[in-house]
């Protein structure tokens, strides 16, 4: 039986997820996940994730893949147990921010990860805990000249403007970034996979 996945492949076009795999020096391929993405939290936010990058690592689990360790993420932002996804518009954005304006909430990462050949089923889920400051709209209309809020859940990124709105998190950056990193390289450290550059 092979040992080793054959490579690591990212089910996910997120830039921010391929910064974050190369910071960590892997070397790793990008593929689209040929899914759609679920909004809905019946069981909590944190299921959600699981099984949005559950579905993610699955459409790529086949044989046309089946020597890659495939690599499902997905990530959103929780106030009072309640997801936050990605705002339609500007305005829809706005309001995001002035819910989170002064209080905590709670980012969400889940990752899937899928070996078909090795037989290699593993996910888990991360937490980090944000906290904003308290903003108004002219610093929120600054923010959003900085970071394109539509893109992205609660309408906002911790890797550009963040002394703009955060005052601090407890827990892992990278995880609010999209990937929980150190947890990733620790099972990588368990299972003796090697993908460094």
């Amino acid at each position: 039986m092979q040992l080793h996945p054959s490579y690591l492949l990212l089910a996910s076009t997120s830039p921010r997820r391929s910064e974050l795999l190369r910071r960590m020096g892997l070397k790793f391929q990008v593929c689209s996940p040929a899914t759609e993405e679920c909004d809905l939290f019946d069981n909590g936010p944190e299921q959600m994730v699981l099984k949005n990058a559950r579905l993610k690592a699955d459409s790529l689990t086949s044989a046309r893949f089946k020597d890659a360790l495939v690599v499902g993420s997905d990530t959103t932002v929780a106030l009072d147990g309640i997801a936050l996804g990605k705002p339609s518009d500007i305005p829809s954005a706005r309001k995001m921010l002035q819910q989170l304006s002064g209080r905590h909430h709670t980012v969400f990462t889940a990752v899937a990860l899928r070996w078909l050949n090795g037989n290699f089923i593993h996910e888990f889920y991360e937490s980090s805990r944000v906290h904003f400051k308290d903003l108004d709209l002219a610093t929120i209309d600054h923010y959003f000249t900085i970071v394109n809020p539509l893109d992205k859940a609660g309408s906002y990124g911790i890797q550009a403007g963040r002394d703009l709105i955060i005052k601090s998190v407890e827990g892992s950056i990278e995880n609010v970034m999209g990937l929980p990193t150190q947890s990733l390289a620790k099972i990588f450290n368990q299972q003796n996979f090697n993908f460094a550059q």
